[in-house]
């Protein structure tokens, strides 16, 4: 049985997500919590859940902080983002606060069993709803033969897009990226698009997958 904790502010939501997640089968509902601080404070030791599914946005002890929090001193617990928002830079800045998920509040109710699934079998959960474009579909036979042309490209990568790389992992806006690089903003948009074009990926989060994929950046 997997155990699952719910952190959503609305109280009414929560409740019928969590109704929804016990019908799948194989899943139990521990708790529900308002916030953040909530959260930790009905945590029990001995009973931790292994899936957090959590808002973004809550008063006292917000999403990023939660999962920060959780990533610290629970490193075995697998957050899963919950939310209305679906900008780059607070997709990342889940990433890299330790969320393995993210998902939209209408997406279909397959994608969120599905995302349980994966969070719970293989640790991560990228939503091709959300990531369109961005993350190749990957399957059967050519999986391999794409993994190693998607190093190859990574090991091709001079080192100033690496370092461009792992400034877009950062939540600094390009503007503030080109003068750290000291570069001007034209040149870390050339940096940018060129980057589209050879990772074949369509968003600032699409880079920021590749270059955790591949070693050129940690969260």
């Amino acid at each position: 049985m997997i155990k699952v904790a719910m952190v959503d502010d609305h109280a009414l939501l929560r409740n019928a997500l969590a109704t929804i997640i016990t019908g799948f089968g194989g899943y139990e509902v521990l708790f529900q919590a308002n916030n953040g601080r909530h959260f930790i404070h009905l945590l029990d030791p001995n009973n931790l859940p292994n899936i957090v599914l959590m808002d973004v946005t809550m008063p006292l002890m917000n999403g990023f902080e939660t999962a920060l929090w959780i990533s610290t001193n629970h490193p075995d617990m697998k957050v899963i983002a919950l939310s209305m928002l679906n900008d780059e830079r607070t997709v990342i800045k889940m990433l890299r606060s330790g969320a393995k998920g993210y998902l939209l509040k209408d997406t279909e109710l397959e994608d969120l069993r599905a995302a349980l699934h994966e969070v719970s079998d293989r640790g991560i959960y990228i939503n091709d709803v959300l990531y369109k474009n961005i993350v190749h579909t990957i399957n059967g036979k050519h999986f391999q033969d794409m993994e190693e042309n998607e190093q190859q490209v990574a090991m091709d990568l001079g080192e100033r897009e690496k370092e461009f790389l792992r400034w877009l992992c950062t939540d600094k806006s390009y503007k503030e990226i080109a003068a750290e690089m000291y570069l001007s903003p034209r040149t870390v948009d050339g940096y940018r698009d060129n980057l589209f074009d050879k990772l074949k990926v369509a968003s600032r989060v699409g880079l920021v997958l590749f270059a955790i994929r591949n070693d050129i950046a940690q969260l």
